[in-house]
């Protein structure tokens, strides 16, 4: 009787490890699952539909991206803005995008540049941005982003001193969805207007 007692204990107490290990089994795999779902919602991925929004233009005038994306494809450029001076990255990138915007024409895409910043004085500083760019061709649009809406919405804000955003480039297909992305966290690393064509869908 007491050979079977003890038998019995032995068994209850593996059993009772076994579902210790199970479960912390289970709750490791969860807490994994959790620290790696904020990694997915940093920025909106490939494969995901473009978050819309509205901003305004430096003079006053209201764009909707998904009115601007419908029946093209759009790259959707986020600027380092006004850090507090104008970004030479920026300038430059804006140019060689303005440079082919008849090749984009061509493909029926369009471009939307975001210029962020801290609302004082932010389209102001647009204004004096866009005089070192040509006039901009009718398929590229400027807005202004004050207070980080947008930059924050796909959580791009470079939360720093004399910073504003990771400068990045999102290609968007007719459909509203994200068919490539660059997101880069230094001034330089830009995506060039050739580079961004490459992506856009034959027609």
């Amino acid at each position: 009787m007491e050979v079977s007692c003890f038998r019995s204990h032995k068994v209850h107490r593996i059993a009772r490890l076994q579902l210790s290990k199970t479960a912390r089994f289970v709750l490791g795999a969860i807490c994994a699952l959790s620290i790696g779902a904020p990694a997915f919602a940093e920025t909106p991925p490939v494969g995901a539909k473009a978050p819309d929004f509205t901003l305004s233009t430096p003079t006053g005038g209201a764009v909707r991206m998904s009115s601007v994306q419908r029946g093209y494809d759009l790259v959707l450029v986020v600027l380092r803005g006004f850090p507090g001076y104008q970004c030479p990255y920026c300038v430059r990138q804006v140019h060689d995008f303005i440079d082919h915007a008849s090749e984009f024409k061509a493909k029926n895409a369009r471009i939307l540049l975001v210029y962020p910043g801290p609302p004082a004085d932010l389209d102001q500083h647009a204004k004096e941005f866009l005089v070192k760019q040509a006039e901009l061709p009718s398929n590229v649009f400027l807005v202004t982003d004050p207070d980080y809406t947008v930059t924050n919405q796909y959580r791009l804000r470079w939360d720093a001193s004399h910073e504003t955003a990771y400068p990045s480039t999102f290609v968007v297909d007719k459909k509203g969805i994200i068919v490539f992305e660059k997101i880069s966290h230094s001034h330089g690393d830009r995506l060039s207007a050739q580079e961004a064509e490459e992506h856009l869908s034959s027609k």
